[in-house]
């Protein structure tokens, strides 16, 4: 029989390999007819009636562009795209030449971001896509590719403020736990671009957005920072979050001048006409993908949600707990005392978790009814966030699944869980780009026995996570076997959990 690992890995792939660029645009894009010929996106058609223009920014959009610029054929006009540093290189070296474009291509590559970081790079690229953008008419088209990474690809400080001056707000906020959307309304508010900048500099061309989103419910102001989305947010909430954070008294004269000048009420949204934005892809549709093979591999397979948020250790705890539950029900010991208080605790944890569209309580029916021998795979989406203590080197996929692997070794070693012992347990969570934290692993695997397994070979698996080093961890511990590593994989829509389980 194969193990958990490998069944893992293949839900992995398969579900990342559902929202890989190629397949997607080509399920979603068409071009047709001649005379005046018309982009059809999802069903929906949009006259080509003068020149058709393309711009793209994110991780996955190198891929996005290659498949676009194959249906677009000689109608595409000219484009210009921004993506990671280093992206073409290393899938041509993992052979994903679909990803690539066409040697003579009417799109202009430009790498940049360094570390998901904006650098003099992207914004060279950004420029140049504010010139494409405000040199636009009414009969043109312009067609924008937009995966998450998006928003460090696209960095446009309003004059007079300077990239490093934005650069360095955005990372005092985030050491200070600032979450992703709190980031975004930041950016977007010194942004020349982000929250419908781009649209808006784009009008009075027709401007269709094909968007693969790496965010929690798929909003389309927060994806890469809204450019072609009217924005939900005022400069109030810019200032909200610098005063949440305590950085309101410490800005650089630039953005305070820019902050004060700002419009108070965002743009109409009647404003944005001319502007239709299309999501192609989503962690809803990975995870979708990875449930069917489950269920091809013989697990019930059940979604807990594709929005699990929060501090990685209160994610940890709710994985631990439901491991021990379904264990408890191997054991037959589902419905005692053990059981209705961890799913107690379980509901308490959740409604502080504030999971969007999680409905713990049919969850838990749902567990309840599965046979008691049936193995049984639990999965999630979202990003969960990481609070920097240490100076190591992770990423937050790493640290949940150690963080689960020492839960799983506490629950055993207080002997809360003997029914563990009656189970095979395996836990992974990856990032669907291929990309956790500054490191060349995707995530991480983890099982109970890792910890007492680490301990013998002098791996202080809590004193690891104490300085945030689960990458250093995983790579000393058994030579690396534990890493999740696929390379980058040309998408990126969030991060995905499993949870396998069989009985011994």
């Amino acid at each position: 029989t194969m193990s958990l690992r490998e069944h893992a890995l293949s839900l992995f792939r398969g579900a990342v390999g559902t929202v890989r660029p190629a397949p997607m645009l080509k399920r979603a894009l068409k071009l047709q007819g001649d005379g005046c010929p018309q982009l059809l996106v999802k069903g929906q058609a949009f006259p080509v009636k003068r020149d058709l223009y393309l711009v793209g920014f994110g991780k996955a959009v190198l891929g996005m562009a290659a498949a676009a610029e194959e249906i677009l054929g000689d109608h595409l006009t000219r484009g210009i795209i921004n993506v990671p540093l280093g992206i073409q290189e290393s899938l041509q070296r993992a052979g994903m030449q679909e990803m690539l474009l066409k040697p003579h291509s009417k799109i202009q590559v430009i790498e940049g971001a360094k570390n998901n970081l904006p650098d003099a790079e992207a914004l060279k690229g950004a420029t140049a896509i504010q010139a494409l953008a405000e040199g636009l008419t009414a009969d043109d088209l312009l067609l924008v590719l937009i995966s998450g990474g998006g928003s460090a690809l696209l960095p446009a400080p309003i004059p007079p403020i300077l990239l490093e001056e934005k650069e360095k707000l955005t990372k005092m906020l985030a050491s200070r736990g600032a979450a992703i959307q709190e980031l975004n309304i930041v950016r977007k508010t010194l942004s020349v671009l982000k929250g419908g900048g781009l649209a808006q500099l784009a009008h009075p061309a027709r401007v269709v957005s094909l968007i693969l989103s790496d965010v929690i419910g798929d909003p389309l102001d927060i994806i890469a920072s809204g450019p072609t989305a009217a924005s939900s947010h005022s400069v109030q909430d810019c200032l909200q979050i610098l005063t949440k954070y305590n950085l309101l008294h410490n800005l650089p004269q630039s953005v305070e001048t820019v902050l004060s000048s700002s419009p108070t009420k965002p743009t109409a949204p009647e404003n944005y006409s001319h502007v239709s934005n299309i999501i192609l892809g989503s962690n809803t549709l990975a995870l979708e993908e990875a449930k069917r093979q489950a269920e091809g591999l013989g697990y019930a397979a059940l979604v807990l949600s594709a929005a699990v948020h929060g501090e990685v250790g209160r994610v940890a705890t709710l994985y631990c707990q439901l491991i021990q539950l379904v264990c408890l029900g191997f054991a037959g010991l589902g419905d005692g005392p053990l059981g209705d208080e961890l799913r107690g605790n379980l509901l308490q944890l959740a409604a502080e978790l504030q999971i969007p569209g999680l409905e713990l309580d049919e969850f838990l029916q749902a567990l309840r009814g599965l046979g008691p021998d049936r193995a049984v795979c639990i999965l999630a989406g979202g990003e969960t966030t990481v609070q920097l203590r240490g100076t190591g080197k992770g990423g937050r996929n790493q640290e949940l699944a150690l963080r689960v692997g020492l839960g799983l070794h506490r629950a055993q070693a207080t002997g809360a869980s003997s029914p563990q012992g009656r189970c095979e347990i395996l836990f992974f969570s990856g990032g669907t780009d291929g990309q956790d934290g500054p490191t060349e692993a995707a995530g991480a695997f983890c099982s109970p026995g890792l910890v007492a397994e680490a301990l013998q070979e002098g791996l202080d698996a809590e004193a690891f996570l104490r300085n945030n080093d689960s990458y250093t961890f995983f790579s000393q511990f058994q030579g690396g076997h534990h890493l999740l590593v696929t390379g980058l994989t040309g998408t990126n829509v969030m991060d995905i959990q499993a949870i396998l389980i069989r009985a011994m």
